[in-house]
């Protein structure tokens, strides 16, 4: 599958990375298969493109991004409120990333702060986390900036 994963619980994040090229069933099962598991529950997430050489998706992509949306709502716990970065470096994974935001925010069961950003560092300092090198060790909190 072109996008990996891991959990990081000692920060509470999921962070996914694409490569290659990606289709909108790669987005599907990347969902299923990491949100299905009851040990993430709640956890932040990081959803990195910067690698992906391009997205195939139908045209118009809206109806699959509304499905994936939905699809994603359904699995977010009420009462932990999360957020979720999505780095898109290209103009295409950008608007799709803003479309899956706008999807996801007009969901009532949504329960993720979404963020569309161009780079690693912007989506590490909305999900308040640093040293978050693929190979290098992982992610810590950092302190909260407003107490």
């Amino acid at each position: 599958m072109p996008i990996e994963y891991r959990v990081l619980p000692a920060c509470r994040l999921v962070h996914a990375r694409g490569f290659g090229i990606i289709t909108d069933r790669d987005i599907f099962e990347y969902q299923r298969e990491a949100w299905s598991r009851p040990e993430v529950r709640g956890f932040d997430e990081l959803v990195d493109f910067t690698d992906v050489e391009e997205i195939v998706t139908p045209t118009p992509p809206g109806s699959r991004m509304q499905a994936l949306a939905a699809e994603s709502s359904a699995t977010d716990p009420p009462e932990a409120p999360a957020k979720f970065a999505i780095v898109a470096g290209d103009t295409l994974a950008y608007g799709l990333g803003r479309m899956y935001q706008a999807y996801r925010e007009l969901d009532p069961r949504s329960t993720k702060v979404v963020r569309v950003v161009r780079t690693l560092d912007e989506a590490e300092r909305f999900l308040e986390i640093e040293d978050l090198a693929w190979d290098g060790p992982a992610a810590t909190r950092r302190a909260p900036t407003n107490p």
